[in-house]
């Protein structure tokens, strides 16, 4: 049982300190002052977002961008109440979303594909913040590069409480491995938020056809379908003036359900990196749910666990710590407790999503 543990803990080492060197590839990228020319549509799925919206559309209307190279096209996915929009000076619409699958994000996106006159979409999430150099910062990246499709960044806006500390901790992780698995060449994960390609890119994948069963991974699956097809022509954009910020949940069963929504895409996945990744961090975290339980019992000498729990901790913070500068430039914060919690709340996620349901949007999903 000790020498199966740290066979499986030396696995898990091997892979992390991999991903951290392929971080250090991707290397940072700044705008290097070229006017703008890429027309970008920015396509937004909402429902209920009465609250955050208005914050959105004002970071928009703030972007250092000329308003005649941008639109914005919200798609209303069964809200309770309409959502009314007026006094911005950029192209604003609101269209209904039409369902056509089991998945309402996807069936937005592909809605609002059919109003695109651009040939750059971006989409983001109704509850975030973008940076007002954003869109700025993927037309200079384009500009320079042969690129149909570009990952950006996402963080959170936290308040000084253990649940957000905790979000921002397992986000941080999230993008630390996103941005190692681009400098590696085995890119398999991105986020919504943050998240541009072309629209000739998306009718050439034909958009999320082979996926549209699954409830969430409108991002995931089109851009592993995207590096199977056109590997060179997909980037990471590790740009500080281009990281959105969102917001995390509110408690820990919005948390629960969230992350149990993320999970349950990672056995469709294309990636056989991916897939590897997945299998290798849960048996990794679960390794240290065991050893504690182990350590509690007495069957686990007192040294071999303080060991294993070192061994872990090390490489994960290096990742995170990299990635926290990064994302943030803050002290990251809760550090050891949430380590700590850290193993049990994912393998608990990662073992519900094999079977169990969740609610996202006031909607319930079965696996």
């Amino acid at each position: 049982m000790i020498f199966g543990l740290f066979e499986i803990l030396t696995i898990y080492l091997i892979s992390i300190g991999s991903l951290i060197q392929g971080f250090f590839k991707v290397k940072n990228y700044q705008n290097k002052g070229l006017s703008p020319t890429t027309s970008f549509t920015i396509i937004v799925p909402f429902r209920n977002e009465k609250e955050n919206l208005p914050k959105l559309l004002e970071s928009f209307s703030k972007l250092n961008y000329p308003i005649n190279l941008f639109e914005v096209i919200l798609v209303d996915d069964s809200s309770n109440e309409r959502f009314q929009v007026s006094g911005f000076r950029f192209q604003l619409s609101v269209i209904d979303n039409v369902r056509i699958s089991n998945s309402p994000k996807k069936d937005a996106i592909t809605t609002a594909m059919q109003q695109v006159k651009t040939n750059w979409v971006i989409t983001t999430d109704a509850d975030c913040i973008v940076p007002e150099n954003w869109l700025l910062s993927f037309d200079n990246y384009i500009q320079e590069n042969k690129v149909s499709m570009l990952a950006g960044a996402v963080s959170y806006k936290c308040e000084n409480s253990f649940l957000h500390h905790f979000q921002q901790l397992d986000l941080t992780s999230l993008q630390g491995a996103t941005i190692g698995s681009f400098g590696l060449g085995k890119g398999f994960m991105c986020n919504g938020a943050n998240f541009a390609y072309t629209k000739s890119l998306f009718k050439s994948l034909n958009g999320f056809d082979g996926n549209d069963k699954i409830a969430s991974g409108d991002d995931v699956f089109l851009l592993q379908k995207a590096i199977e097809k056109f590997p060179n022509e997909v980037h990471y954009l590790k740009a500080e003036e281009a990281i959105v910020i969102t917001k995390p949940t509110e408690n820990w069963k919005s948390l629960f359900y969230q992350r149990v929504r993320w999970a349950a895409k990672t056995s469709s996945y294309k990636s056989a990196f991916g897939k590897f990744l997945g299998l290798i961090v849960f048996f990794g975290n679960l390794s240290f749910v065991i050893a504690f339980f182990l350590f509690l019992l007495r069957i686990w000498y007192y040294p071999f666990f303080v060991l294993f729990v070192f061994l872990k901790f090390t490489i994960d913070f290096i990742l995170i710590y990299k990635t926290n500068q990064f994302l943030t430039k803050t002290r990251i914060k809760s550090l050891l407790l949430s380590s700590l919690l850290y193993p049990f709340f994912s393998s608990t996620v990662a073992l519900y999503s094999l079977f169990g349901s969740y609610e996202w949007k006031d909607r319930r999903f079965v696996k």
